[in-house]
């Protein structure tokens, strides 16, 4: 019981984390979270799996 208690507190310190974020940003989004924005995910520099942006056509460089 202790342990599914201790679980349940990071679980919501994440998610309280994760709406100050939200909250705090200008416009409420995530910025960078497109693959091809991330030189340690993408280092042949191909588009995007989900929007399918090249890196050179993301706005955050």
């Amino acid at each position: 019981m202790k342990l599914f208690l201790i679980t349940i507190a990071l679980i919501g310190l994440g998610i309280i984390g994760i709406a100050i974020k939200l909250w705090a940003k200008k416009d409420g989004k995530f910025a960078g979270t497109c693959a091809s924005q991330n030189p340690h995910l993408n280092k042949e520099g191909e588009a995007c799996g989900y929007c399918g942006k090249l890196p050179e056509n993301c706005e955050n460089k």
